[in-house]
């Protein structure tokens, strides 16, 4: 299996470089073709978000709506499917910053039972205690 950086999932869902993007779709389709997956670590999810809202300017529900893509493409493997699940969920269930759920939910599937935070608004999760 061979691990996906983050500008190849950005191509695949922006399209803003027609020929990388079609590199993309190509690739996928031989991996599809061939039951093939790619892993997709919960640190390039978290990029993957920085990179759509701060370079993109997508919108939370688009953001959301790429995860669950995402998620649901039986090529792709994620380091941590239930983080990614939980954090579309979550994501429409609350307005906790995407970056903030993710670092919650990864520390829970870590074996923690909260994380600490100094920032107002999160303990509405449960997956912060604020201190």
């Amino acid at each position: 299996m061979k691990a996906l950086d983050t500008n190849v999932v950005v191509r695949f869902l922006v399209r803003d470089d027609e020929a990388q993007a079609r590199r993309v779709k190509a690739l996928f389709q031989r991996a599809e073709d061939a039951s093939e997956r790619y892993f997709l670590t919960t640190a390039s999810v978290l990029e993957l978000i920085w990179v759509l809202t701060a370079v993109y300017d997508f919108a939370r529900a688009e953001v959301i709506e790429a995860l669950e893509l995402l998620s649901q493409m039986s090529i792709l493997e994620f380091e941590d499917f239930d983080v990614v699940s939980q954090l579309v969920r979550l994501g429409r269930d609350t307005n906790v910053d995407l970056p903030d759920l993710v670092i919650g939910l990864t520390g829970r599937a870590g074996g923690c039972e909260t994380t600490l935070t100094f920032e107002k608004g999160l303990e509405q999760t449960a997956l912060f205690v604020r201190i």
